[in-house]
């Protein structure tokens, strides 16, 4: 099995990116919605260390967006929760996916939290900063300053790109991202 971890800065197009390979895709900010609305046992946690913040279940997405603006080391401590819990539900996911040729890793700290093996072939999504903000500022809930504190959790938009065997122009265009993708399934099959 060929593991695709798809790389870039926050609003680059990583998902679009990763959906447009057509093979099994785990989205890591997927499961976190699920893990928010669905596991009490990580409620629990978050309320134990928060109990100023977290109130009811499912997890309000407000409550966790106050409680990473409140204070920088909270959103340390939230990531350090939920990557246990993203952790095993990739590792389901690769189980389930088991006879399948390629699957692809779209985890934003996929790097940071050491998520990828030596073997996975790291593609980086490189998008303009104009592209960038201009897609972020229409997003429902966008937050400058939430969308800051994610920014300095991660790893340099440079350093990935380097660690990285690929690298997608994103333009934001299904052409373009389809014709890079051919090219990269190309040489990697």
């Amino acid at each position: 099995m060929i593991r695709i971890g798809i790389l870039g800065d926050i609003g680059s197009g990583k998902s679009f990116v990763a959906n447009s390979f057509g093979f099994p895709v785990f989205n890591a900010d997927n499961e976190v919605t699920k893990i928010y609305n669905k596991d009490k046992k990580v409620f629990i946690k978050l309320k134990k260390i928060f109990p100023k913040y977290i109130s009811s279940f499912p997890i309000n997405k407000k409550e966790i967006i106050n409680l990473i603006l409140d204070k920088k080391s909270n959103l340390k401590k939230i990531v350090k929760i939920l990557h246990l819990e993203v952790r095993k539900k990739m590792y389901n996911f690769i189980k389930q996916n088991k006879g399948k040729k390629i699957i692809v890793l779209d985890i934003p700290l996929l790097l940071e939290n050491k998520i990828n093996k030596k073997s996975d072939i790291l593609i980086f999504v490189d998008s303009k900063k104009s592209d960038i903000l201009k897609k972020l500022s229409k997003r429902k809930n966008f937050n400058k300053k939430l969308h800051q504190k994610f920014k300095e959790i991660q790893m340099s938009s440079r350093i990935k790109k380097k660690k990285s065997k690929f690298v997608i122009k994103n333009d934001f265009k299904k052409k373009t991202i389809d014709r890079n993708i051919r090219t990269i399934l190309n040489k990697i099959l």
